[in-house]
């Protein structure tokens, strides 16, 4: 084989393994929400700022990027206690694009925190999808103060099983800055946050952002940095709710 032969050959090498990189690069990408809403009594001063933050969330994932298209599915499921954990599926796989704004038509807050079952329940809803990429997003006001039939242990190990797959588990605290619940299930510190009243849509729309990162495989995790923490004042909630 003569030089020039070689020479093609290696062109033609080069040019084939560089279309494979950007149809890698440029090819559809899943993601799968899981919103996990505290829909308790103590929610009531805040609620329409965490519907319309839900809502924020959806709108911000769909919104097409320089990276690769994430198809996107979401689940809403608010949780409270009245003889038991109540768990409802406001939205079930819902595909982004087909999202219908929550209202608080739809739903009110009431009841107790059974936070160790709830979270139980989710992670056991997304086990049942089965999805390769997740992203189950807690949002409470409180502490636990009502499961019957996950411990702080056992709503652990749930997470545990998410981590192992790869899925990511955020904690955001509406109004909210005592994170010994999420410490003791497992969330790591960088994966909590506390966010303002105010500051609940801008930053679920800020998340759904970073989690279509993590879609696209450009981050490898989704954890909370010093801006994203500034636009949910979160300082602010903490001098005025405490916590650690």
């Amino acid at each position: 084989m003569n030089m020039k032969t070689l020479l093609g050959a290696g062109l033609a090498i080069g040019l084939a393994a560089c279309a494979t990189s950007a149809n890698a690069k440029t090819e559809p990408v899943e993601l799968s929400s899981y919103i996990l809403l505290d829909r308790t009594g103590s929610m009531n001063s805040i609620w329409e700022e965490a519907l319309g933050s839900v809502n924020a969330y959806a709108a911000s994932v769909v919104e097409p990027d320089d990276g690769p298209q994430v198809n996107n599915t979401l689940t809403l499921a608010v949780f409270d206690a009245q003889e038991g954990l109540q768990f409802e599926e406001l939205r079930k796989n819902v595909k982004g694009e087909a999202w219908s704004d929550i209202t608080t038509d739809e739903v009110s807050p009431r009841g107790m925190t059974p936070l160790f079952d709830a979270i139980g329940k989710i992670i056991a809803t997304a086990e049942t999808d089965a999805p390769e990429k997740a992203v189950i997003v807690i949002m409470t006001d409180g502490k636990e103060n009502a499961s019957r039939e996950f411990t702080k242990a056992s709503a652990r190990a749930a997470l545990d099983r998410a981590e192992k797959k790869g899925w990511q588990v955020v904690f955001l605290g509406a109004e909210f800055a005592n994170f010994a619940d999420a410490d003791a299930v497992g969330v790591s510190g960088s994966k909590q946050m506390a966010v303002s009243r105010d500051q609940l849509g801008v930053t679920m729309e800020n998340l759904a952002k970073k989690n279509r990162g993590y879609a696209q495989e450009l981050e490898e995790s989704v954890e909370f940095n010093d801006a994203d923490r500034s636009l949910a004042e979160e300082e602010d909630v903490k001098q005025r709710k405490g916590g650690n």
